[in-house]
């Protein structure tokens, strides 16, 4: 029997197309593009915000409070964002499907930014319905995922759809326990324990990736391939977590964050990272992957006594979350808009602001005597280094690309 040459069978077998859609506003035709921009524009305004309501200048966050306010806008607004708008640039390219953009974009652009307002002002709606509102966004998300991989036949990356998922059970929980007045600490811990399990795989991808690039063209020694070591150290590391997340004050914690400490430490030191420093787009990656074994020997020393439970607890948000994701913010802004891959001083800046606030935060609590100009600092060196961000990113995000001239 011939194949059939049907309309129908031809549409069928026509390839999957890719590239950028070109219609309509550069801002809503990729992903990174409205998440990358807003994840900026929040963790500016957040802080001051934070800052002015531990000044007493003004509430966030109803009746949880605003340091219960404070995590969740880190976890679940922040870097919520800045992983949506890496997801959704990454699912074209597994998928070999275009992009999300356009109006499906601006509707999850429209939850986030709900969620946003209704975690600021819950008594607006009142508790419970600002609650649903901010939790629809990773269901929405984690729908918009498994559909482009279903559809895209890449099962393989299914389990991102589920890793989202399971960041929707977590904010679900927050809420129950904010409404119910329980204690959120090991839903907070296990949330922080997802992103760091995530930067630990699929920067353990990109990092040494990006890497080769950078030195093959320079014909230098290359980084090592994934290997048994990898996998050791992410299981390591898994095991440290999910004990830290229940029982952070078990002394058991230190042995075990030791071991994944080292492990991941081996782990970075074969991507050779060293070998970047003259160009801090890429060594920023290395910088912020090195915040990984500095959390996880500093969730041991918090749990017996020679570290605070909050000093350990900003090393990995502060400096790993928090620097990973600009790391990766600021090369996709610009590998995806046309413009060369190579640091400004306003991108340097930024990323030692960060490295600055990563350190100043932690330290803030090891010593007391300088505990508010610490405090400060890091507060400071947070705003500066969005703000620095947001002007010189937000541009790029806003126009179409310099290369090709498309959205």
């Amino acid at each position: 029997m011939k194949p059939s040459t049907s309309p129908a069978a031809l549409r069928v077998r026509k390839p999957i197309p890719r590239g950028i859609a070109t219609a309509g506003p550069p801002i809503l035709s990729y992903g990174f593009r409205p998440f990358f921009l807003l994840a900026g524009i929040a963790a500016f305004i957040d802080m001051i915000a934070w800052i002015g309501a531990l000044s007493g200048l003004w509430s966030v966050g109803g009746a949880a409070g605003p340091i219960a306010w404070h995590a969740h806008e880190m976890l679940f607004g922040y870097a919520a964002a800045a992983a949506c708008g890496f997801v959704l640039t990454a699912v074209p390219n597994w998928t070999g499907r275009l992009p999300v953009s356009g109006s499906p974009l601006l509707v999850l652009v429209a939850i986030w930014l709900g969620g946003r307002l209704c975690m600021a002002v819950p008594w607006l709606l009142g508790e419970p319905v600002s609650a649903i509102v901010d939790w629809l966004f990773f269901p929405a998300l984690s729908f918009v995922v498994a559909r482009e991989v279903i559809v895209g036949k890449n099962w393989q990356n299914l389990r991102v759809a589920g890793g989202l998922g399971f960041l929707a059970v977590l904010n679900g929980c927050f809420h129950l326990a904010s409404l119910l007045d329980w204690d959120a600490g090991t839903i907070l811990r296990l949330t922080v324990s997802i992103y760091v399990l995530l930067i630990s795989h699929i920067g353990g991808r990109i990092v040494p990736s990006f890497t080769r690039n950078f030195l093959a063209k320079r014909s230098a020694p290359l980084p090592r391939t994934w290997g048994r070591l990898d996998n050791s150290a992410l299981l390591a590391t898994l095991i440290c977590l999910l004990a830290w997340s229940v029982l952070p004050d078990w002394w058991g914690l230190l042995p075990l964050g030791l071991v994944a400490a080292a492990l991941q430490t081996l782990r970075l030191a074969g991507w050779r990272g060293w070998s970047t420093f003259d160009e801090p787009l890429l060594a920023v990656l290395h910088v912020a992957y090195a915040f990984v074994p500095l959390g996880l020997i500093a969730v041991g020393l918090a749990a017996i006594g020679v570290l605070s439970a909050p000093s350990a607890l900003h090393v990995l948000t502060v400096g790993a979350i928090g620097m990973m994701t600009v790391a990766v913010m600021t090369r996709a802004s610009r590998g995806h808009t046309g413009r060369p891959l190579a640091a400004s001083p306003a991108t340097t800046t930024t990323y030692v602001c960060l490295f600055l606030a990563a350190l100043a935060r932690p330290a803030a609590e090891v010593f007391p005597e300088a505990y508010h100009t610490l405090l400060m600092i890091s507060g400071a060196a947070w705003i500066l280094a969005f703000g620095l961000f947001v002007a010189e990113h937000g541009p790029m995000l806003l126009s179409r690309s310099l290369r090709t001239g498309s959205a």
